[in-house]
């Protein structure tokens, strides 16, 4: 299964951009997928969740802001990024969770927000 990220880019601070992930291969399916992010000398931390069922969960630093989203018969997850901020900037890294395979990770799309 490959998950191939894209929609990143240089946004100013109080725009917005939407990432898209697809899931591709031979026949799977996928509990959950997600959003992670880096940002320079930093952890990877989780930015949003989506199960199959639709349940979402969020890091506080996003919430009200970011919302992510899925269209199940294409296997791709969105996410929906309103208010960006500078502390936002990163490299965004999609993740599904598959039966059978586990976690696999996307290549990861540079987010830039500036001032």
């Amino acid at each position: 299964v490959q998950l191939q990220a894209s929609g990143g880019g240089l946004v100013q601070a109080g725009g917005s951009l939407r990432l898209s992930c697809a899931a591709s291969g031979s026949s799977f399916s996928i509990y959950g997928m997600g959003w992670y992010r880096q940002a320079p000398g930093r952890q990877r931390e989780m930015v949003a969740t989506i199960t199959s069922g639709g349940s979402t969960n969020y890091a506080d630093s996003v919430k009200g802001r970011f919302t992510i989203s899925t269209d199940n018969a294409k296997n791709t997850v969105y996410l929906q990024m309103n208010s960006l901020k500078l502390e936002d900037t990163g490299v965004y890294y999609c993740l599904a969770n598959i039966a059978d395979l586990g976690v696999n990770w996307g290549q990861g799309t540079q987010v830039t927000v500036s001032s």
